[in-house]
């Protein structure tokens, strides 16, 4: 029912090919939001975005624990749909406020694409049309856009492969710097991690593909640093004790540094 409430991002909004645009040398044009640490965020994805908790509740946690925002302040909302493409939203349904029960419109709408997004020119070219499209209703609804980079499969993901995050980086990256729209280095984030510490499980081991609680925690972290430009190394949030406090520290600093190095931040 609510799939009609939006037009079809393949026969209307801008149209992009993501397979002609730069891949290895394309670099993030947008590095910070426009409007400064928003209140009110809207994350639009599927189960990567539900797992462990959901998403939007361990950063809505970090940023109430960093004082940047009183608890009661900030009003975050999660649309998810299991092996959601982006086109599978009904976006414009989801930025009316008052479908989600929301007195004001969202300052922030936060997007993330199916995990296979980047691995076929047909799926690829979805999501770049569907993102495009998508931002120009986030603007006329009075909100900002944001891309939501996946992080790559690992085994035992039948679809594996080494060079993954390369596809998707390029992917988000072009796309996000065609339409004006930060991105989150959630992927990048997660090659880092794996990069200092093999040995850590950021993916649920049954399936290569979905977020254990330390990869839902090293994203959060990712958010929470791209979005309100405040390093989480530090923060208290453990998730009631459930994330060792070492463990919080390294996806901390692997946080702040992926961003810093991403957006090229002091």
């Amino acid at each position: 029912m609510f799939a009609s409430s939006c037009t079809s991002p393949v026969t209307q909004g801008v149209r992009i090919d993501p397979n002609a645009l730069p891949v290895s040398s394309v670099t993030p044009e947008i590095g910070q939001l426009s409007a400064p640490a928003p209140s009110r965020i809207l994350f639009v994805g599927n189960s990567y975005f539900y797992y462990n908790d959901s998403l939007h509740n361990h950063v809505q946690r970090m940023v109430a624990e960093a004082g940047l925002i009183e608890r009661r302040d900030l009003t975050y909302k999660s649309a998810t749909i299991g092996g959601a493409m982006l086109s599978d939203h009904p976006i414009d349904h989801l930025l009316d406020p008052d479908n989600l029960r929301v007195s004001e419109p969202f300052q922030t709408v936060i997007m993330q694409g199916i995990s296979s997004a980047a691995l076929t020119p047909e799926r690829r070219a979805n999501f770049a049309s569907t993102a495009a499209d998508y931002a120009q209703r986030v603007r006329a609804a009075g909100g900002e856009p944001v891309l939501y980079m996946t992080p790559a499969y690992v085994p035992p993901h039948a679809q594996y492969r080494p060079d993954m995050i390369s596809e998707i980086a390029s992917l988000y990256i072009a796309t996000g710097n065609e339409i004006d729209a930060l991105v989150i280095p959630v992927g990048l984030a997660f090659e880092e991690a794996y990069r200092r510490r093999p040995d850590i499980v950021l993916h649920k081991a049954f399936d290569g593909s979905h977020p254990s609680l330390l990869g839902t925690y090293l994203a959060a972290a990712t958010v929470f640093a791209s979005i309100y430009e405040s390093s989480p190394v530090g923060n208290g949030y453990d998730y009631f004790g459930a994330v060792s406090e070492a463990d919080a520290l390294f996806l901390q600093s692997v946080a702040d540094e992926t961003v810093r190095e991403f957006y090229g931040r002091d």
